[in-house]
């Protein structure tokens, strides 16, 4: 089976270092719009991963997300986003990135060419069949993302992934791949940048169409949201003077009262 990292390939652009700050600008937007499009192109992928998860998480059961670098970083951004946006408890949507937590935020050289460690990463989070794991990978080629997913089908633990490039080894070990073909960068082989740009798009779509499922969204309002500072107190108080017809004032001596908009809104009813 033939393997081309297209997102190795030259960039279809030649001496950037002679563009202007404003073609380069123009440029590169002009390559990021053909990103969303390349998602588009994948929706019946993403809708098979995302359905399980659904399934998964109504089962009692959790979503771990497991990169290296950007792709890492992508996923625990977005699981830490969870709590707060929706609700959930922090364990619910788990992100995990080769090189621990100091990767986050610093390369920790060679992490992501380990084959013992992703797996051990996940076990360390008492992974379970219960649970579903999604790989990221721009490349689809991270030994330590690759290697996770080989143990999880080992234990009966379904899999996915966000790649980049089409019929990786990655997609290959994954039972519900997602394939982003983007095309070669705009810097050559920074896959920081459109497919960076397609694993965050897919992500908030995997999220995001989950937390709805599970019943984290009323109408088109984040009602389980944690009142965590004074734009999001403010957010709860106009969501429930529109919701129940009532002043601010009344809905800011709900909120205080049952902690948040959803608890309100059945209290008030009642």
């Amino acid at each position: 089976m033939t393997f081309i990292k297209t997102t190795e390939q030259d960039s279809n652009y030649s001496h950037l270092e002679k563009m202007s700050v404003n073609e380069l600008l123009l440029s590169i937007n002009k390559e990021d719009q053909t990103v969303a499009f390349a998602v588009e192109k994948s929706i019946k992928q993403i809708e098979n991963l995302t359905t399980k998860v659904v399934e998964k998480l109504k089962n009692g059961g959790r979503l771990f997300y497991i990169g290296a670098g950007t792709s890492g970083r992508l996923g625990i951004v977005d699981a830490s986003e969870c709590p707060p946006t929706f609700g959930v408890p922090h364990e619910l949507v788990v992100g995990l990135i080769a090189g621990g937590d100091i990767a986050i935020r610093k390369a920790v050289e060679f992490a992501e060419d380990s084959t013992t460690k992703g797996w051990g990463d996940l076990q360390n989070q008492k992974i379970s069949d219960k649970d579903f794991v999604i790989g990221l990978a721009a490349s689809g080629t991270t030994p330590y993302v690759i290697s996770a997913l080989e143990k999880c089908n080992e234990n009966n633990i379904l899999t996915g992934c966000i790649t980049c490039n089409k019929k990786s080894p990655l997609a290959e070990v994954s039972k519900f791949p997602i394939e982003i073909i983007v095309g070669p960068e705009f810097v050559t082989g920074s896959s920081r940048m459109k497919a960076g740009t397609a694993q965050k798009l897919v992500l908030n779509m995997i999220s995001t169409a989950t937390m709805i499922q599970l019943g984290k969204v009323k109408g088109n309002k984040m009602i389980d949201m944690q009142l965590s500072n004074n734009k999001l107190i403010d957010r709860g108080e106009k969501m429930l003077v529109t919701e129940l017809n009532i002043d601010q004032k009344t809905a800011s001596e709900l909120l205080n009262k049952y902690g948040n908009v959803r608890n309100a809104l059945l209290n008030f009813k009642k």
